[in-house]
Protein backbone atom coordinates (compact mmCIF):
# COMPACT_ATOMS: atom_id res chain seq x y z
CA UNK A 1 0.00 0.00 0.00
CA UNK A 2 1.32 3.47 -0.84
CA UNK A 3 0.63 6.79 0.86
CA UNK A 4 -1.01 9.73 -0.90
CA UNK A 5 0.84 12.35 1.19
CA UNK A 6 4.44 13.07 2.11
CA UNK A 7 5.91 11.21 5.08
CA UNK A 8 6.00 13.59 8.08
CA UNK A 9 9.44 13.64 9.72
CA UNK A 10 10.23 15.02 13.17
CA UNK A 11 13.90 15.48 14.03
CA UNK A 12 14.80 15.07 17.71
CA UNK A 13 18.35 15.89 18.77
CA UNK A 14 20.52 17.15 21.58
CA UNK A 15 23.48 16.15 23.70
CA UNK A 16 21.22 15.35 26.66
CA UNK A 17 20.78 11.72 25.62
CA UNK A 18 18.42 10.67 28.44
CA UNK A 19 16.17 13.64 27.73
CA UNK A 20 16.26 12.89 24.00
CA UNK A 21 15.14 9.30 24.50
CA UNK A 22 12.32 10.44 26.81
CA UNK A 23 11.08 12.84 24.16
CA UNK A 24 11.21 10.20 21.42
CA UNK A 25 9.37 7.63 23.51
CA UNK A 26 6.69 10.22 24.29
CA UNK A 27 6.17 10.93 20.59
CA UNK A 28 5.95 7.22 19.77
CA UNK A 29 3.27 6.79 22.44
CA UNK A 30 1.42 9.93 21.42
CA UNK A 31 1.25 9.37 17.65
CA UNK A 32 -0.24 6.04 16.53
CA UNK A 33 1.74 4.12 13.90
CA UNK A 34 4.82 6.29 14.40
CA UNK A 35 8.35 4.84 14.20
CA UNK A 36 11.74 6.09 15.36
CA UNK A 37 14.85 5.80 13.21
CA UNK A 38 18.19 6.07 15.01
CA UNK A 39 21.81 5.76 13.87
CA UNK A 40 24.19 4.98 16.73
CA UNK A 41 27.66 6.36 16.02
CA UNK A 42 29.26 4.93 19.16
CA UNK A 43 31.06 2.16 17.25
CA UNK A 44 32.07 4.32 14.32
CA UNK A 45 35.71 3.88 15.29
CA UNK A 46 35.34 0.21 14.35
CA UNK A 47 34.08 1.09 10.88
CA UNK A 48 30.30 0.83 11.17
CA UNK A 49 27.22 2.77 12.21
CA UNK A 50 24.34 0.83 13.75
CA UNK A 51 20.85 1.60 12.52
CA UNK A 52 17.68 0.74 14.43
CA UNK A 53 13.98 1.23 13.76
CA UNK A 54 11.49 0.94 16.60
CA UNK A 55 7.97 1.81 17.60
CA UNK A 56 6.29 2.15 20.98
CA UNK A 57 6.46 -1.63 21.51
CA UNK A 58 10.22 -1.85 20.92
CA UNK A 59 12.80 -2.42 18.20
CA UNK A 60 11.61 -4.28 15.13
CA UNK A 61 14.55 -3.95 12.73
CA UNK A 62 18.25 -3.12 12.80
CA UNK A 63 21.28 -3.10 10.55
CA UNK A 64 24.68 -1.59 9.94
CA UNK A 65 25.91 1.07 7.56
CA UNK A 66 29.61 1.20 6.60
CA UNK A 67 31.61 4.35 7.17
CA UNK A 68 31.89 6.74 4.24
CA UNK A 69 35.24 8.57 3.94
CA UNK A 70 35.97 7.66 7.58
CA UNK A 71 33.09 9.93 8.58
CA UNK A 72 30.22 8.64 10.70
CA UNK A 73 27.97 11.57 9.78
CA UNK A 74 28.58 10.85 6.08
CA UNK A 75 27.50 7.26 6.67
CA UNK A 76 24.41 8.51 8.47
CA UNK A 77 23.47 10.81 5.56
CA UNK A 78 23.97 8.09 2.93
CA UNK A 79 21.87 5.56 4.88
CA UNK A 80 19.19 7.98 6.11
CA UNK A 81 17.44 8.73 2.84
CA UNK A 82 16.99 5.10 1.71
CA UNK A 83 15.61 4.18 5.15
CA UNK A 84 13.19 7.10 5.21
CA UNK A 85 12.12 6.34 1.66
CA UNK A 86 11.42 2.75 2.68
CA UNK A 87 9.21 4.00 5.51
CA UNK A 88 7.51 6.43 3.15
CA UNK A 89 6.40 3.63 0.81
CA UNK A 90 4.13 2.25 3.50
CA UNK A 91 0.87 3.99 4.35
CA UNK A 92 1.08 2.24 7.74
CA UNK A 93 3.78 4.66 8.95
CA UNK A 94 2.09 7.85 10.08
CA UNK A 95 5.22 9.62 11.37
CA UNK A 96 8.98 9.08 11.23
CA UNK A 97 10.83 10.34 14.29
CA UNK A 98 14.50 10.80 13.45
CA UNK A 99 16.43 10.49 16.71
CA UNK A 100 19.87 11.97 16.14
CA UNK A 101 22.95 10.63 17.87
CA UNK A 102 24.44 12.84 20.59
CA UNK A 103 26.67 15.28 18.68
CA UNK A 104 24.89 15.21 15.32
CA UNK A 105 23.54 18.67 14.52
CA UNK A 106 19.98 18.91 13.18
CA UNK A 107 20.65 21.56 10.54
CA UNK A 108 22.57 19.20 8.26
CA UNK A 109 19.97 16.44 8.58
CA UNK A 110 17.05 18.80 7.89
CA UNK A 111 18.82 20.03 4.76
CA UNK A 112 19.47 16.46 3.53
CA UNK A 113 15.79 15.55 3.90
CA UNK A 114 14.63 18.81 2.29
CA UNK A 115 16.84 18.22 -0.76
CA UNK A 116 16.82 14.45 -1.26
CA UNK A 117 13.37 13.68 0.14
CA UNK A 118 11.54 16.66 -1.32
CA UNK A 119 9.06 14.56 -3.29
CA UNK A 120 8.01 12.16 -0.55
CA UNK A 121 9.09 13.45 2.91
CA UNK A 122 8.56 16.67 4.84
CA UNK A 123 10.29 17.92 7.99
CA UNK A 124 7.53 18.92 10.40
CA UNK A 125 9.67 20.15 13.28
CA UNK A 126 13.14 20.12 14.79
CA UNK A 127 13.04 19.40 18.51
CA UNK A 128 15.96 19.71 20.89
CA UNK A 129 15.50 17.69 24.07
CA UNK A 130 16.69 19.55 27.15
CA UNK A 131 17.34 18.77 30.78
CA UNK A 132 17.20 22.34 32.16
CA UNK A 133 19.71 21.62 34.92
CA UNK A 134 22.34 20.61 32.32
CA UNK A 135 22.08 23.60 29.99
CA UNK A 136 24.76 25.75 31.64
CA UNK A 137 27.21 22.88 32.40
CA UNK A 138 27.09 21.79 28.75
CA UNK A 139 27.28 25.35 27.44
CA UNK A 140 30.32 26.06 29.63
CA UNK A 141 32.10 22.89 28.50
CA UNK A 142 35.01 23.83 26.25
CA UNK A 143 36.27 20.25 25.81
CA UNK A 144 36.66 18.90 22.29
CA UNK A 145 34.01 16.35 21.36
CA UNK A 146 36.81 13.82 20.86
CA UNK A 147 37.83 14.18 24.50
CA UNK A 148 34.25 13.44 25.52
CA UNK A 149 33.95 10.45 23.17
CA UNK A 150 31.39 12.29 21.07
CA UNK A 151 33.28 13.12 17.87
CA UNK A 152 31.57 12.06 14.65
CA UNK A 153 34.84 11.81 12.72
CA UNK A 154 38.59 11.93 13.24
CA UNK A 155 38.55 15.45 11.80
CA UNK A 156 35.72 16.62 14.10
CA UNK A 157 37.16 19.55 16.06
CA UNK A 158 33.94 20.94 17.52
CA UNK A 159 33.60 21.47 21.25
CA UNK A 160 30.82 20.33 23.55
CA UNK A 161 29.74 23.91 24.24
CA UNK A 162 29.47 25.18 20.68
CA UNK A 163 27.80 21.97 19.46
CA UNK A 164 25.20 22.15 22.21
CA UNK A 165 24.55 25.83 21.51
CA UNK A 166 23.85 25.20 17.82
CA UNK A 167 21.62 22.22 18.59
CA UNK A 168 19.55 24.42 20.87
CA UNK A 169 19.43 27.51 18.66
CA UNK A 170 18.40 25.75 15.43
CA UNK A 171 15.38 24.01 16.93
CA UNK A 172 11.83 25.16 16.36
CA UNK A 173 10.74 23.42 19.57
CA UNK A 174 12.50 22.89 22.90
CA UNK A 175 11.25 19.85 24.80
CA UNK A 176 11.89 20.07 28.53
CA UNK A 177 12.16 17.02 30.76
CA UNK A 178 11.26 17.29 34.42
CA UNK A 179 14.35 18.00 36.54
CA UNK A 180 14.34 18.45 40.30
CA UNK A 181 17.75 20.16 40.11
CA UNK A 182 16.59 22.87 37.68
CA UNK A 183 15.78 26.36 38.94
CA UNK A 184 14.49 29.68 37.61
CA UNK A 185 17.96 30.66 36.42
CA UNK A 186 18.18 27.54 34.24
CA UNK A 187 14.78 28.21 32.71
CA UNK A 188 15.60 31.88 32.10
CA UNK A 189 18.84 30.89 30.38
CA UNK A 190 17.00 28.58 27.97
CA UNK A 191 14.49 31.30 27.13
CA UNK A 192 17.16 33.92 26.47
CA UNK A 193 19.36 31.64 24.38
CA UNK A 194 16.49 30.93 21.98
CA UNK A 195 13.52 33.21 22.72
CA UNK A 196 11.63 32.40 19.50
CA UNK A 197 11.47 28.62 20.05
CA UNK A 198 8.27 27.09 21.39
CA UNK A 199 8.64 25.15 24.63
CA UNK A 200 6.70 22.12 25.87
CA UNK A 201 7.11 19.34 28.40
CA UNK A 202 8.40 16.00 27.16
CA UNK A 203 5.56 13.51 26.72
CA UNK A 204 2.85 16.17 26.74
CA UNK A 205 0.00 16.60 24.26
CA UNK A 206 1.32 20.11 23.66
CA UNK A 207 4.65 18.72 22.46
CA UNK A 208 2.93 16.26 20.13
CA UNK A 209 0.95 19.13 18.60
CA UNK A 210 4.06 21.30 18.19
CA UNK A 211 5.95 18.38 16.66
CA UNK A 212 3.52 18.40 13.73
CA UNK A 213 3.18 22.17 13.39
CA UNK A 214 5.46 22.58 10.34
CA UNK A 215 9.04 23.63 9.69
CA UNK A 216 10.61 25.86 7.02
CA UNK A 217 14.15 24.62 6.37
CA UNK A 218 15.12 27.65 4.28
CA UNK A 219 13.89 30.11 6.91
CA UNK A 220 15.61 28.18 9.70
CA UNK A 221 18.90 28.29 7.82
CA UNK A 222 18.53 32.01 7.18
CA UNK A 223 17.87 32.58 10.88
CA UNK A 224 21.29 31.09 11.65
CA UNK A 225 23.25 32.86 8.91
CA UNK A 226 25.70 35.39 10.45
CA UNK A 227 24.58 38.15 8.09
CA UNK A 228 20.94 38.05 9.14
CA UNK A 229 20.67 35.81 12.19
CA UNK A 230 17.64 36.27 14.42
CA UNK A 231 19.71 37.14 17.47
CA UNK A 232 18.21 37.47 20.96
CA UNK A 233 17.12 40.86 22.30
CA UNK A 234 18.21 42.59 25.51
CA UNK A 235 16.80 40.77 28.53
CA UNK A 236 17.21 40.41 32.28
CA UNK A 237 15.50 37.67 34.29
CA UNK A 238 16.33 35.53 37.35
CA UNK A 239 19.99 36.55 37.31
CA UNK A 240 20.43 35.84 33.58
CA UNK A 241 21.21 38.70 31.19
CA UNK A 242 21.32 39.19 27.46
CA UNK A 243 23.41 42.13 26.28
CA UNK A 244 22.97 43.30 22.70
CA UNK A 245 25.92 45.45 21.64
CA UNK A 246 25.59 47.36 18.35
CA UNK A 247 27.86 50.02 16.90
CA UNK A 248 28.50 51.56 13.46
CA UNK A 249 32.27 51.90 13.77
CA UNK A 250 34.89 49.22 13.00
CA UNK A 251 37.12 47.47 15.51
CA UNK A 252 40.82 48.25 15.73
CA UNK A 253 42.30 44.80 14.91
CA UNK A 254 45.12 44.83 17.48
CA UNK A 255 42.98 46.06 20.36
CA UNK A 256 40.23 43.56 19.64
CA UNK A 257 42.71 40.70 19.29
CA UNK A 258 44.24 41.59 22.66
CA UNK A 259 40.77 41.46 24.26
CA UNK A 260 39.63 38.16 22.70
CA UNK A 261 40.32 35.97 25.73
CA UNK A 262 38.39 38.25 28.07
CA UNK A 263 35.53 38.64 25.59
CA UNK A 264 35.19 34.94 24.79
CA UNK A 265 35.02 34.11 28.51
CA UNK A 266 32.72 37.01 29.45
CA UNK A 267 29.51 35.06 28.79
CA UNK A 268 28.32 31.48 28.59
CA UNK A 269 27.27 32.17 25.00
CA UNK A 270 28.04 34.95 22.53
CA UNK A 271 27.50 35.24 18.80
CA UNK A 272 26.87 37.69 15.99
CA UNK A 273 28.71 39.58 13.29
CA UNK A 274 31.52 42.12 13.46
CA UNK A 275 33.58 44.57 11.42
CA UNK A 276 37.37 44.95 11.38
CA UNK A 277 38.97 48.18 10.17
CA UNK A 278 41.76 46.45 8.22
CA UNK A 279 39.11 44.30 6.41
CA UNK A 280 36.37 46.91 5.96
CA UNK A 281 34.58 45.03 3.19
CA UNK A 282 34.40 41.68 5.00
CA UNK A 283 31.57 40.41 7.19
CA UNK A 284 33.04 38.37 10.04
CA UNK A 285 31.11 35.97 12.26
CA UNK A 286 31.57 35.56 16.01
CA UNK A 287 30.63 32.28 17.70
CA UNK A 288 31.69 31.51 21.27
CA UNK A 289 30.68 29.00 23.95
CA UNK A 290 32.58 27.35 26.77
CA UNK A 291 35.36 29.91 26.47
CA UNK A 292 36.13 28.75 22.91
CA UNK A 293 35.77 31.36 20.17
CA UNK A 294 35.45 30.82 16.43
CA UNK A 295 35.71 33.79 14.04
CA UNK A 296 35.17 33.29 10.31
CA UNK A 297 35.10 35.23 7.07
CA UNK A 298 31.53 34.91 5.78
CA UNK A 299 31.91 37.00 2.64
CA UNK A 300 31.38 40.67 1.81
CA UNK A 301 29.10 43.20 3.42
CA UNK A 302 26.40 44.08 0.91
CA UNK A 303 27.53 47.72 1.12
CA UNK A 304 30.81 46.70 -0.54
CA UNK A 305 29.11 45.08 -3.55
CA UNK A 306 28.22 46.84 -6.80
CA UNK A 307 24.50 47.34 -7.34
CA UNK A 308 24.44 44.73 -10.11
CA UNK A 309 25.61 42.03 -7.69
CA UNK A 310 22.57 42.47 -5.45
CA UNK A 311 20.45 40.41 -7.83
CA UNK A 312 22.54 37.38 -6.85
CA UNK A 313 22.01 37.91 -3.12
CA UNK A 314 19.24 35.84 -1.45
CA UNK A 315 16.11 37.87 -0.64
CA UNK A 316 16.39 37.17 3.11
CA UNK A 317 19.87 38.73 3.10
CA UNK A 318 18.67 41.78 1.20
CA UNK A 319 15.75 42.24 3.60
CA UNK A 320 17.96 41.99 6.68
CA UNK A 321 20.39 44.56 5.27
CA UNK A 322 17.62 46.96 4.29
CA UNK A 323 16.11 46.88 7.79
CA UNK A 324 19.43 47.91 9.35
CA UNK A 325 20.93 50.13 6.67
CA UNK A 326 23.22 52.94 7.85
CA UNK A 327 23.36 56.08 5.67
CA UNK A 328 27.18 55.99 5.58
CA UNK A 329 28.23 52.38 6.16
CA UNK A 330 25.27 50.45 4.81
CA UNK A 331 25.00 47.06 6.53
CA UNK A 332 28.58 47.16 7.90
CA UNK A 333 28.27 47.13 11.67
CA UNK A 334 28.98 45.47 14.99
CA UNK A 335 26.12 43.28 16.21
CA UNK A 336 27.16 40.98 19.04
CA UNK A 337 24.97 39.30 21.65
CA UNK A 338 26.19 37.96 25.01
CA UNK A 339 24.00 35.68 27.17
CA UNK A 340 24.96 34.50 30.65
CA UNK A 341 24.07 34.31 34.31
CA UNK A 342 25.88 37.02 36.27
CA UNK A 343 26.83 38.99 33.17
CA UNK A 344 28.87 42.15 33.82
CA UNK A 345 26.99 44.30 31.33
CA UNK A 346 28.77 47.57 32.10
CA UNK A 347 32.26 46.05 32.14
CA UNK A 348 31.61 44.15 28.92
CA UNK A 349 30.25 47.24 27.17
CA UNK A 350 33.27 49.27 28.26
CA UNK A 351 35.68 46.60 27.02
CA UNK A 352 33.95 46.31 23.63
CA UNK A 353 33.83 50.08 23.17
CA UNK A 354 37.55 50.34 23.96
CA UNK A 355 38.30 48.06 20.99
CA UNK A 356 36.67 50.37 18.44
CA UNK A 357 38.59 52.91 16.39
CA UNK A 358 39.16 56.18 18.18
CA UNK A 359 37.75 59.38 16.65
CA UNK A 360 41.12 60.19 15.08
CA UNK A 361 41.55 56.67 13.68
CA UNK A 362 38.02 56.64 12.34
CA UNK A 363 38.36 60.02 10.63
CA UNK A 364 41.57 58.90 8.89
CA UNK A 365 39.40 56.91 6.48
CA UNK A 366 39.32 53.47 4.90
CA UNK A 367 42.70 53.58 3.20
CA UNK A 368 44.35 54.31 6.53
CA UNK A 369 42.31 51.54 8.19
CA UNK A 370 43.63 48.99 5.69
CA UNK A 371 47.20 49.76 6.74
CA UNK A 372 46.60 48.77 10.36
CA UNK A 373 48.46 45.69 11.57
CA UNK A 374 46.41 42.65 10.44
CA UNK A 375 46.22 40.97 13.84
CA UNK A 376 43.56 38.46 12.77
CA UNK A 377 45.44 36.94 9.84
CA UNK A 378 46.43 33.88 11.89
CA UNK A 379 42.76 33.17 12.67
CA UNK A 380 41.16 34.10 9.36
CA UNK A 381 43.90 33.14 6.87
CA UNK A 382 45.74 30.19 8.47
CA UNK A 383 48.57 28.64 6.53
CA UNK A 384 47.80 24.97 5.76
Amino acid sequence: MERDQKLPVVIVGGLHSDARREVVEGLLRGVPHSVALHHDLTAAGKGTVRRSVRDSSGEHSSGEAPLVNDCACCALRSDLIPELERLATSALTSLAVLELWDSVEPKAMAEVIAVHGAGWAEVKSVITAVDPALVLPYLDNGDDLAEAGLAAAATDHRTVGDTWARQLEYASVIALVDSAEADDEDRALIGQLHPTARQAAAGSDALTALALAGFDVEAANAAQHPACALLPQDAEESGVSTLVWRRHRPFHPERLYAALEDLSCAAARSRGRFWLADRPDTLLSWDAAGGALCVENTGPWLASLPDAAWDMVPPFRQAAAALDWHPVHGDSCQHLVFVSPGLDRDGLTTLLDSCLLTDAEYEAGREAWRSLLPAFDSLLDPIH
